[in-house]
This record gives C-alpha cells, sequence and structure tokens, in this order.
C-alpha cells in the first residue's frame, strides 16, 4: 500500500511500535502503562470491523493530544490521508467545547468507531474501579456525555443523562 507520493506507507505493526515508542514514559491515569490502553483501542477498532486505516488511528489517537508527536510529524508520516485524518478529528484541542469534537468526529469518516473503541475502554468498570470516588464519578459523567453527542449508546453502567442526579 502507498500514499499519494508513492512511498510506502507503514505498516500497523510499524504503527504499534512508533506509538509504543513515543508512549513509553506515559501511564493512565491508574499508573499503568499507557500502551495497554493503545492496544484496548486498536483491539476494540478491529472487533468493531474497523479496517487498516482506522486501527492505525487507533493506535494514534492520542498521540497528538499527549505531545508524544507533533502534528507536523503526523501530516509528514507515512500514513494514509484517511489515517492522519482520523487522528486529527479525534484529537481534543485546547478549551474546545465537547459539542465541537463531538461534531469533528461524527463529519469524518472513520473517526466515530476509533473514538466509540476509545470511549469503552475509558469507561470500563474495571478500569474506572481503581481510581478514587471523585475522579470515578467525574469521568463516567464525562464519557457518558461524550457518548450522547456522538449519538452512541451509554454503555455498560453509564447513565444517558450525565447531569442527572443519581440516587
Amino acid at each position: 500500500m502507498t500514499d499519494d507520493a508513492h512511498r510506502p506507507l507503514l505498516t500497523c505493526a510499524e504503527v504499534e511500535a512508533l506509538a509504543r515508542d513515543a508512549h513509553a514514559a506515559q501511564t493512565d491515569k491508574a499508573g499503568r502503562p499507557y500502551a495497554e490502553h493503545l492496544r484496548a483501542v486498536a483491539d476494540g477498532v478491529r472487533a468493531r470491523g474497523g479496517d487498516e486505516a482506522q486501527i492505525a488511528a487507533a493506535w494514534l489517537h492520542d498521540a497528538v493530544e499527549d505531545d508524544a508527536l507533533t502534528e507536523d510529524w503526523l501530516r509528514a508520516a507515512a500514513l494514509s490521508p484517511r489515517t492522519k485524518a482520523i487522528v486529527l478529528a479525534v484529537t481534543k484541542r485546547p478549551a474546545e467545547p465537547p459539542e465541537d469534537y463531538a461534531a469533528r468526529v461524527l463529519a469524518t469518516p472513520g473517526a466515530l468507531l476509533v473514538k466509540e473503541a476509545d470511549l469503552a475502554h475509558n469507561a470500563d468498570p474495571a478500569r474506572l474501579a481503581v481510581l478514587g470516588e471523585p475522579t470515578r464519578t467525574r469521568l463516567t459523567r464525562k464519557y457518558a456525555k461524550m457518548r450522547a453527542l456522538l449519538g452512541l449508546d451509554p454503555g455498560p453502567g453509564l447513565d444517558p443523562r450525565p447531569d442527572r442526579p443519581r440516587g
């Protein structure tokens, strides 16, 4: 497979290695290696029927947002235009309203599947269980709100109305 410049595109294995290296020093909120989250999102995309461009984007979905790789690197990388577009679509921008973010994801072909897999892993009850109650509650509401904005079902254990008081 080649891109518009006729240079070979990075394989999914090469993208995985790049992402693992770029995030090597990073951990998630529970202190686990960040690459575990990337693997789970890539696996979630694959399980949902995603294609190679989406799987590559899953490996890179947080790279620009977390400053693990630059946007300039992404634009110049030997990746398909679709992979690049998906990564940029799921990259949150500083002070961006969630509604604008969701609209960009929905407007970018292939991005919703990547974001759905990301939210599914982020909201995994086992993953959230190791966090303190205030953080767990805040994140659960945040993920439920984003799922609603994206038109996704609320997911296991998530209230589709995140602003509703919990009883």
